[in-house]
């Protein structure tokens, strides 16, 4: 039997892919996905092969994590529980899609992924598997394996001739990319346990941030971000650039108690310094190329297209369906936003755009031409119209005029 590991070259995948080999007598192809997380990708090759893979797939998706589902999810304003920019759950069913791939072009009957028994992830993993190819066996260690510490995880690799690297363990369960950098574990179980700062890696504290405001302009064709500061950027070398900036200026901090998939809460903390300077710069963007009913549908769309990607429901008819729609609300959203990072905040501060429905001839509060102000009056009517009849029905009479309510309380006062 053939399997494809969803491979880090961390301790427990390089353990899960000797565990495999061991149990299952199984031959054993690695995958690994570029996503931007800054690993030396060719050294975790070469780390696979020498624990044992009889193949090691590396693949640099850095664009299509973007393009394709970065973007994607950050145009439609989904954020988990209000909260999480969903670096994470977008980013398994990447992976797993070319783990299918990849079990295709060498003829794998499984799959095998790292994820524990209590995460999201593993749900992430094996929806994909199950949508794009029914068929084949997914080999979850975690479920099976007697191994539950990280200590048995070390005597099982030294046991097995499996290099571990010689360092420190970070006390934190950390998922990096493009998108974002997670934390999670350790002290952060306590709730009310503050984070150390050291715990950081993409952002400096507001408080360390600069004194003076950075202005930074972003650029927008049809909901997509195409430059800064008036220079074209790609999706990668856009997402690099806005991460440093957001970073120095501790941009995009988020510490939430999220509700995971399997039913248990989680505290995460999370650093996005680039994605939150895009989706505050997309989102004021929006303001002034949609219309209100065309916004505000959209944003109880956002909710639902958050919790389905963060169930790990990508590859589903109805999140393709919310796709369509939200492309086509994009189709306008083109325009520039410039935006003020500030000791840990990102402030609007212009948007323009030519397909901007804002017209400062109908808002001006100064004299207009354009705008009669008694008309508002008949508008009033017609909308309240409905509230009016229901204080008739309930009080079986006409109310008195307001005129008549004043002139009947001037008359009480002289009299008393």
């Amino acid at each position: 039997m053939k399997v494809v590991l969803a491979y880090s070259g961390g301790l427990d995948t390089s353990v899960i892919l000797a565990w495999l080999k061991e149990h299952y007598g199984c031959e054993v192809i690695t995958f690994t996905a570029d996503l931007g997380q800054g690993d030396d990708l060719e050294a975790i090759r070469q780390k696979a092969l020498r624990t044992g893979a009889s193949k090691a797939y590396v693949a640099d998706l850095r664009e299509e994590f973007l393009r394709e589902y970065a973007f994607p999810t950050m145009m439609a304003g989904a954020k988990y529980e209000g909260q999480y920019l969903l670096g994470t759950s977008f980013a398994r069913p990447l992976i797993a899609k070319y783990q299918v791939q990849v079990a295709a072009m060498e003829g794998a009957e499984a799959v095998a992924h790292g994820c524990t028994g209590k995460g999201n992830d593993q749900v992430r993993f094996e929806l994909t598997y199950k949508a794009l190819n029914p068929r084949l066996k997914v080999i979850a260690p975690w479920r099976e394996w007697n191994l539950r510490s990280r200590e048995d995880l070390l005597a099982f690799a030294q046991a097995h001739g499996i290099p571990v690297p010689v360092t420190s363990r970070s006390i934190y369960s950390r998922d990096g990319n493009l998108w974002h950098l997670s934390h999670e574990g350790g002290p952060l179980e306590d709730p009310w346990y503050e984070p150390d700062e050291e715990m950081f890696q993409m952002t400096v504290s507001p408080e360390k941030a600069p004194d003076e405001p950075h202005y930074v302009e972003i650029e927008w064709e049809k909901g997509i971000p195409v430059g800064i500061d008036g220079v074209p950027y790609g999706p990668v070398d856009l997402m690099v650039r806005l991460n440093e900036l957001g970073g120095i200026h501790g941009i995009g901090r988020t510490d939430m108690v999220e509700n995971r998939l399997v039913g248990m809460k989680s505290r995460g903390v999370y650093e996005t310094p680039g994605s939150t300077i895009l989706y505050t710069a997309h989102r004021a963007l929006e303001t002034i190329c949609l219309d209100r009913e065309t916004m505000h549908f959209k944003d109880m769309v956002a909710v639902r297209y958050a919790e389905l990607v963060y169930y790990g429901l990508w590859y589903t008819p109805l999140r393709e369906a919310l796709d369509a729609f939200v492309r086509k609300t994009q189709e306008r959203v083109t325009g520039r936003v410039r935006l003020k990072l500030y000791k840990g905040n990102c402030i609007v501060v212009g948007r323009k755009s030519p397909c901007s429905l804002y017209r400062e001839d109908y808002a001006t509060f100064s004299q207009d031409e354009v705008y009669c102000q008694a008309d508002a009056q008949g508008f009033i009517n017609l909308f309240g119209l409905p509230l009016k009849i229901q204080a008739l029905v309930n009080g079986a009479e006409e109310l008195p005029a307001w005129g008549e309510v004043i002139a009947a309380a001037q008359q009480e006062s002289v009299s008393v």
